[in-house]
């Protein structure tokens, strides 16, 4: 989708006066490759990059913009001030349009969340794990993230924002004639709780991906696009060896069949996230891959 409040367009308005520019930019808009259009939705979750920003934070986000992604999710500053990484972002045309949060300040302090995402103009604000004893996960912790999530996502929605939970794969164990996560869905308050859905993260218990969107098609509002080495054994414990992620379209989780019934679905944004430690030579692969669907 062109996004027509980018800063590109804003000045192209402003500075066009001719009715010769104006028809330019409709036969843009109608015939624009669909790949080139797609290409515009194209995120990343900087923890992809998590070994890079360790040694070379400015570099890290350079090739993030040699990329041409412009939209990010992220949350940390690799130890520089604020100030000093919005900078940077700005330099390369980034914006952080998700945060990420820990549960424990989701639970204690989230209007400190609020405005630390105000401050990076975040739409978004996410937590991806729910804490519980490793490889008992139970619906005990359920419950009590539930009681979390409605209460800060009521106060991040009265701020103007949106809470959306990414389960990590142990949600999905049994419970009555459905899963833990079924149970999450139905007693979290839509006004306040949406979900994230990492599509490696949902194959890997045992689920379908497109199933799911089908089941809750409004209540996935974001999507980490990642892929799984072929042969990969599941399980329900959230926990996978990061060799596992592969280029997309290279893996068993179906990025293309996904990415076909999300786009009728309600999903923001899509980020790809690649938790190997060959993203930074996967990912333009990955890129490349998404260019090719329709």
């Amino acid at each position: 989708m062109i996004e027509l409040n980018s800063p590109f367009y804003i000045n192209f308005f402003m500075e066009s006066r001719s009715i010769t520019r104006w028809l330019i930019f409709i036969c843009i808009a109608l015939f624009m490759p669909a790949w080139v259009l797609f290409a515009q939705q194209i995120r990343l979750q900087l923890y992809s990059l998590r070994n890079e920003f360790k040694t070379d934070v400015p570099g890290s986000l350079a090739k993030i913009k040699e990329w041409k992604i412009t939209n990010i999710e992220g949350g940390e500053t690799y130890g520089l001030p604020v100030e000093e990484y919005k900078k940077l972002l700005e330099q390369n045309n980034l914006q952080m349009v998700s945060y990420g949060a820990g549960f424990e300040e989701l639970q204690n302090n989230p209007q400190a969340i609020i405005d630390n995402a105000k401050v990076f103009g975040s739409k978004f604000i996410m937590c991806a794990w729910i804490p519980h004893k490793e490889g008992a996960f139970t619906m005990d912790d359920i419950k009590k993230a539930i009681i979390v999530f409605n209460t800060a996502g009521k106060l991040m929605q009265e701020n103007g924002l949106q809470f959306c939970y990414h389960p990590h794969g142990y949600e999905f164990r049994p419970f009555e004639k459905g899963t833990m996560f079924d149970y999450m869905v139905n007693n979290t308050d839509a006004r306040y709780v949406n979900f994230e859905m990492d599509v490696f993260w949902v194959k890997h218990p045992g689920q379908d991906p497109v199933a799911l969107l089908k089941k809750y098609p409004s209540r996935f509002l974001m999507l980490h696009l990642k892929d799984r080495k072929p042969g990969t054994p599941g399980n329900q414990d959230g926990r996978a060896a990061d060799e596992t992620n592969v280029v997309l379209g290279q893996g068993d989780v179906g990025i293309a069949a996904i990415m076909k019934a999300a786009k009728k679905t309600g999903i923001k944004y899509y980020f790809i996230e690649d938790e190997s430690q060959k993203a930074v030579e996967q990912i333009p692969q990955s890129i490349k891959f998404l260019h090719t669907l329709k």
